[in-house]
């Protein structure tokens, strides 16, 4: 299960650059990566969070179910 927690704090941190990226590109008024909108990097670091807290609680259940 360590490697799903590691997954999950990597994709957790991906969605945070990406985040701060839209700031940037927020602050500047000029889109980076070839992202013309803010909303495209937001929708984004969505996908990466979804994927971080389905692997947070997939890793807690198994946690649970080995403990009995």
């Amino acid at each position: 299960m360590k490697a799903i927690n590691w997954i999950a704090w990597i994709s957790a941190a991906v969605a945070a650059v990406i985040i701060l990226l839209a700031c940037i590109s927020l602050l500047i008024g000029k889109g980076i990566l070839g992202f013309n909108h803010a909303v495209n990097f937001f929708q984004a670091a969505n996908s990466f969070l979804l994927l971080a807290i389905a692997m947070f609680i997939v890793a807690k259940k198994c946690e649970c179910k080995n403990d009995k």
